[in-house]
């Protein structure tokens, strides 16, 4: 690893930090920093990555205008060995930034030039100063001030935090005259945004068989309506051979959540037009209002780099682990959908991702992403299903065979566990968090995978919890010593 225009290698944490922050915040890609790595690109280590990671998000809070919050992420990473901390800054929608105690003039302003942070022309700053965005939500007075935001604290509770006195003005949620501003109010309990959900018959939009509104609630809320329902509408189909059962879902479930989070999140809500969503026999269409970042290209918008249009509603979308590190949702679509199911237009962007199968045929799946390679005595059974649950119970019933430990095999007092939680024990590996579960079952929807796996996992005594509060940030989760038995009698 060496320095480039895109990357600045830090031994330790210096002063210098916030200028290099504020130059890759006036720069058109963003940029990497990473502390504990020498100028030579050989990591040497940093202590405490988790209270470093702390310092620096409080420096970057208090010493960068405008605020850059929503516009970097802070990662503890491991390089050979050693603990270091990973910085990634996208570029800002708001430029010019500059450093708090030395203004909006030369000795507070920087741009990425080379691999060095170097003071802006005072030309430079003028220029960038008067095409500043002036539409941006966080600066859009909210039409109504009397709003509550007992939903979004739920959330936040749910994630392991707690929302204090003073989280308008930490979120973003004011305007700097202190009023609520169009992101209070898209996270308000009560607004007139709703997010529209549309299926048809066939593949055009002829014949309308569903018409859903997810809204007139906290954005928050809409948002995990959206995705719980097409959790309901990613059906899978499964073809079972001799050796293995192959499920295939309409759409990939990652890019899906990808995708549905992106056309939330950066969608451009200054003309109160919210994002829409269409299924069809053959396709899915996700439409988001605004056109590209006047200084991103479609080039660096498909490489991942990010400009966020609405940065405050990035933030609070962080905290929730509904999004994860700045400019990772373009390149894990691009993993399964080539850049042709984009559509960018004047206005507007498209997505369109074809299904696997076509609904209206219901004949053999169209994606070639599956093949079949047993050629001896081969059975194909195919299974509708409207949840992850229901699917397994359904095939488990239908096929005998599968490849996992029969129940019949098991001791009896294991015999009752569900394919859920066997799956979950099968898989664990010393101590783990949810995610990392989660990531190892190739499950992404959170309620689900609690409901099903998690918790009756827990309460048959197969796991126990690291920490006894329930929502402990850094909760993690271990294989009691039943658990340890079933493990060794599943591994069988």
């Amino acid at each position: 690893m060496k320095e480039s225009y895109r990357i600045e290698l830090k031994l330790t944490l210096t002063e210098s930090l916030e200028k290099e922050v504020v130059a890759f915040l006036n720069s058109r890609e963003g940029g990497v920093i990473y502390i504990g790595i020498d100028d030579k690109g050989i990591a040497k280590g940093v202590d405490n990555t988790d209270a470093m990671q702390l310092q620096i998000k409080d420096r970057l809070k208090n010493n960068i205008h405008p605020t850059c919050l929503g516009l970097f992420d802070i990662i503890g990473e491991e390089i050979d060995g050693k603990d270091i901390v990973k910085i990634i800054v996208a570029s800002g929608p708001e430029k010019p930034y500059y450093l708090k105690k030395q203004g909006m003039s030369e000795k507070g302003c920087y741009i990425r030039v080379g691999t060095a942070a170097e003071p802006m022309p005072s030309r430079m700053i003028e220029n960038l100063f008067a095409r500043r965005t002036r539409n941006s939500i966080g600066k859009i007075l909210s039409n109504q001030q009397n709003l509550k935001f007992e939903q979004l604290k739920i959330y936040y509770e749910a994630s392991g935090k707690r929302l204090n006195s003073k989280f308008a003005t930490n979120l973003g949620l004011q305007t700097e005259d202190g009023a609520y501003n169009y992101v209070a109010f898209l996270m308000s309990d009560i607004n007139a945004m709703s997010i529209k959900l549309a299926k048809y018959k066939g593949k055009t939009r002829v014949h309308l068989i569903e018409n859903n509104e997810y809204g007139y609630c906290s954005i928050i809320k809409a948002t995990k309506q959206v995705l719980d329902k097409f959790e309901l509408e990613n059906k899978t189909r499964s073809r079972i051979t001799s050796k293995e059962r192959i499920d295939i879902r309409l759409w990939n479930t990652i890019a899906l959540r990808e995708a549905i989070i992106n056309a939330i999140v950066h969608n451009d809500y200054s003309h109160e037009v919210p994002p829409k969503f269409e299924i069809f026999d053959d396709r899915i269409e996700i439409t988001s209002a605004g056109a590209l970042p006047d200084m991103l290209s479609r080039e660096e918008f498909f490489e991942g780099f990010s400009i966020p249009r609405n940065q405050e509603m990035m933030r609070i979308f962080k905290d929730l682990d509904l999004v994860e590190h700045l400019g990772s949702g373009i390149p894990r679509i691009l993993e399964v959908y080539p850049p042709e199911c984009f559509r960018f237009t004047e206005n507007f962007l498209r997505m369109t991702f074809p299904n696997a199968w076509d609904l209206s045929e219901e004949g053999e799946p169209v994606s070639n992403q599956v093949t079949d390679h047993d050629t001896d005595q081969v059975t194909d059974q195919v299974t509708d299903h409207v949840t992850d649950h229901d699917t397994k119970r359904q095939i488990e019933e239908q096929i005998p065979n599968m490849h996992r430990t029969s129940t019949n095999e098991l001791p009896k007092e294991f015999r009752s566990t569900s394919v859920e939680v066997q799956n979950l024990v099968l898989i664990f590996e010393k101590e783990m968090n949810r995610l990392e579960i989660q990531g190892k079952l190739e499950l992404k929807h959170e309620g689900n995978f609690r409901e099903l796996y998690l918790t009756p996992a827990i309460e048959a005594g197969f796991l126990i919890m690291k920490y006894p509060q329930k929502n402990h940030p850094k909760q993690k989760y271990m294989l009691t010593e039943k658990g340890k038995i079933l493990q060794k009698q599943l591994k069988k």
